[in-house]
């Protein structure tokens, strides 16, 4: 995600600050968002292509798809595999850091599913 801020800004301070004490925080940052949730989902499987994922989440633009995967790889979460190949063939895959995060989208989608019928969120 590109960060549009300042680094002197009292927002980026505060983030800053936040980072460095709350590991919820981090994990939020982390997790964050519509889709990552969904692709540590699905490579929490097995390693999948591009495409695959991309069928497996339907709504995601190939933009965005792209971006989340990038941000994954980028903490070390996701591996991309790039075979010498006509077409090229990429493929995704979590690393073991990776992995260590499946446990953790399937509670909050059990916790989620329990809260559905709870909690009306708006769209």
């Amino acid at each position: 995600m590109l960060e549009m801020r300042k680094a002197t800004s009292t927002n980026a301070l505060n983030a800053t600050e936040l980072y460095e004490t709350c590991g919820m925080a981090i994990a939020l940052r982390i997790l964050g968002g519509r889709w990552k949730p969904g692709i540590i989902w699905h490579l929490g499987h097995r390693r999948m292509r591009y495409s695959e994922l991309k069928a497996l989440i339907p709504n995601i633009s190939e933009r965005m798809l792209v971006q989340q995967l990038k941000e994954l790889e980028k903490h070390g979460f996701v591996e991309r595999f790039v075979f010498p190949e006509v077409p090229p063939r990429v493929e995704y895959a979590l690393t073991e850091e990776g992995k260590t995060l499946v446990p953790i989208v399937r509670s909050l989608a059990a916790w989620g599913n329990t809260q559905r019928e709870k909690i009306k969120l708006p769209v």
